[in-house]
Order: structure tokens, then sequence, then C-alpha cells
């Protein structure tokens, strides 16, 4: 009785391993599980693209580079401004502000440094200044120059003492305004009335002692 046993659970085994081979050669799907897809990863979210950062040159001279004679105080009374070139105009630009000053000095132990010009509400369809921009307080596209520290509404080109350099800055900011000012504004009353405007900003280093 007990040898009938052994071969009929022997007869069952064989089978079930033929039933399995069957399947396997004829795609049938076998009884064991299969085992769980990954999760798929999660889409990303699409991004709008950047827009291209507002540029400046000067092509008197490389960024970082020292400034040449006939744009400092040192060339005087023939000194010129630098012509100075921009592109990538922030959309929606109504005016630029162009500021030169020196970072290095703090007259009186103040926080304001040396302005050496400032021109604003140059035209927002403007792609640069000419070299050598006439003075006076109203210019003929309606900007307007402040009186730096030569005490005159004109550039001034740079004019450090002798020994270290100092690091002329040329700023130019796009705004998205017409500033609203007398033609008399100082640099404070233009960068009060231009905050909260800048659409895009780009600057220029120049470097000079006597």
């Amino acid at each position: 009785m007990r040898g009938k046993k052994l071969l009929l659970a022997s007869a069952l085994l064989c089978g079930f391993a033929g039933v399995a081979a069957f399947a396997q050669q004829n795609g049938t799907p076998s009884a064991t599980p299969a085992t769980p897809a990954a999760p798929a990863a999660p889409a990303q979210q699409g991004r709008a693209p950047q827009a291209p950062p507002l540029l400046m040159t000067l092509p008197g001279f490389a960024d970082g580079s020292a400034v040449p004679t006939k744009f400092t105080c040192s060339a005087q009374p023939q000194a010129v401004s630098p012509e100075i070139r921009w592109s990538q105009t922030p959309t929606g630009t109504q005016s630029f502000v162009m500021l030169l000053h020196d970072p290095e000095p703090h007259p009186q132990r103040g926080i304001n440094d040396v302005t050496h010009w400032m021109i604003w509400n140059i035209p927002g369809t403007a792609a640069g200044l000419p070299e050598g921009v006439p003075a006076g307080a109203t210019l003929p596209d309606g900007s307007h120059q402040v009186v730096g520290i030569r005490g005159s509404a004109s550039y001034f080109g740079p004019c450090a003492p002798p020994g270290p350099n100092h690091h002329y800055t040329w700023e130019l900011l796009a705004l998205d305004t017409k500033l609203d000012l007398p033609e008399t504004a100082t640099r404070d009353d233009v960068m009060k009335a231009a905050n909260g405007h800048v659409l895009g900003a780009a600057v220029w280093i120049g470097l000079f002692h006597r």
C-alpha cells in the first residue's frame, strides 16, 4: 500500500513538471507571481526659458584692464567719454541709466562713493553711447546728465591719485519706466526713483591711477 502511494506522488510531481515545461515552451503564463514593476519617474515640470542677460561692452578697453589715458583726467582738457555698446535689452525697457563711479573713496567717511558721470532717461531704444558725449544737463535725445564730482553736468574720467589702482565701475541699468525728475536731479534722486523698476543690469570695470 505504501509503495502505491509513493508511485502516485511521483506521478503527480512528474505531471506538474511536464505542465510547467509545456507552459514555458508555449508562452503560457506561469503560476509564479510576476515581480512588481518599478514606479515610473515623475514627469518634470516644464520651465519657461530664461531671458538672456543685458550685455555691455566698452570697445576702448577690456573689462578689468587699464583705462586708456584719453578717457581719464590725465588727458584734460581733451579727455572724452568712451564709446559704450549694449545688447540683449530686456523686454519692456523704457529707459536706461548709465553711472560711472569710483567705489574706493568715501568722502567725509560717508556711505556714498564718488560720482564721475551719470546719464538718466537714455531712450529705451538706444543700443549705446558714442565716444565723446557732450556736456550739458539735457542732451538732444532727451536724456539728462547729473552734476558729478567735478561740479558740472558732464563726463569726468578716472582720476585716482598715485598709488594703487582704483576700480572705476561703469554700470548700466535697464528700467521699465522713464523717470519723472527735474533735470537738476542728483544721483540719489535718480537711484531712488529707479528703485523697483530695474529689469536688467550690466557692469564694466576699468583700472586707473595717476
